[in-house]
């Protein structure tokens, strides 16, 4: 998959994350009410980072990726986009997908991160 597919894929992962808060999570006040499509929307939102900064980093050399691996190459990239994965990280994978937190903050600020890396993706696989 080409880098400009793999920016549009991850695209459409937070979109589908937005779809699915919007219309299945059942937001009153300030609280997602299913558990079940929060857990969903964190999963597909983390997925689409995960799309798009494999587009860009590559390969790893042995064994599965995992979250150092990632923050061991954004560290030698770029500092600030290294906080926004590791909230992204937070607030989408450990307390969207496992947790199922249903506060609204959480996954708006999550949405956030995610759209800021895959931005940040672009512009750099725009460039080179």
């Amino acid at each position: 998959m080409g880098k400009t597919k793999s920016v549009q894929e991850a695209k459409r992962y937070v979109d589908n994350a937005k779809t699915l808060l919007r219309e299945k999570a059942l937001k009153e006040d300030e609280y997602y009410q299913d558990e079940k499509y929060v857990k969903l929307a964190g999963h597909a939102a983390y997925t689409g980072v995960l799309v798009a900064l494999d587009s860009m980093l590559g390969d790893k050399k042995k064994g599965r990726k995992e979250v150092s691996w990632y923050k061991e190459q954004l560290s030698a990239l770029d500092k600030k986009v290294l906080k926004q994965f590791v909230s992204a990280y937070d607030l989408l994978h450990l307390s969207m997908s496992y947790d199922g937190n249903p506060e609204t903050a959480v996954a708006q600020l999550g949405l956030k991160r995610a759209e800021e890396i895959i931005n940040w993706v672009e512009q750099r696989t725009a460039v080179s």
